[in-house]
């Protein structure tokens, strides 16, 4: 039976068969075995046991990858995936694999996510709807010491973080709406000393007339 036409239930007899492109997955790095039978279906011929892929061209992978490849990953317990399967007439060569991780292994074989090599040798990475996942890009380098860098960070910046940095300086008292609005709507900018004047006169017991300007006591 190919490698194409692997499958079965999951259950019985057929519980180690499943879907072709699982059988490709697990095909893709692993150990092989060629049997040759007749017409009648007799062994008449058993290879012997070797890796799909070498260990030297596997440790020559790992040098040039580094990791999984997928956008993001980077996850160094890796699986060796050919981006045109034996299975399928690609060769196993360094130019025709690349690492990925099994989670990113299974989402290019049975989640319907495609890689490809592109002329430049870079790998380009598709969602299933065909649209390219763009490159991550590698995350920023921590310092040899962190907190004397985030020291001299809050230096050159003026910043003077104490016990009470955190404390907000709410007392409890209730929001007021209005002025909330004035300040944070950008129409209200040309408005907001006015309304300001007008919550002074107001808090120090002057009414403030319908025009909005408090009027001075009498």
């Amino acid at each position: 039976m190919s490698i194409q036409s692997f499958s079965g239930t999951g259950s019985g007899d057929s519980h180690m068969l499943g879907s072709a492109e699982t059988s490709q997955r697990l095909a893709c790095d692993a150990s092989r075995v060629v049997m040759r039978h007749d017409h009648e279906g007799r062994v008449v011929e058993v290879g012997a046991r070797t890796r799909v892929i070498p260990p030297a061209l596997r440790r020559a992978l790992d040098h040039r990858d580094h990791g999984c490849r997928f956008p993001g990953c980077g996850l160094r317990f890796t699986q060796g995936h050919h981006l045109r399967h034996w299975a399928q007439g690609g060769p196993t060569t360094l130019s025709n694999l690349a690492l990925l991780c099994r989670r990113h292994h299974r989402a290019v074989h049975e989640e319907g996510y495609q890689v490809a090599r592109l002329p430049d040798g870079t790998l380009q990475f598709r969602r299933p709807n065909g649209h390219p996942l763009p490159e991550v890009p590698p995350p920023a380098a921590v310092p040899a010491d962190p907190i004397k860098a985030l020291h001299e960070s809050h230096d050159a910046q003026g910043l003077r973080v104490h016990a009470r940095t955190g404390c907000p300086s709410w007392l409890g008292e209730g929001l007021n709406v209005g002025w909330a609005i004035d300040v944070l709507h950008p129409l209200a900018v040309s408005a907001r000393p006015a309304r300001a004047e007008t919550l002074t006169a107001t808090s120090a017991g002057v009414p403030a007339p319908a025009g909005g300007s408090p009027q001075a006591p009498s």
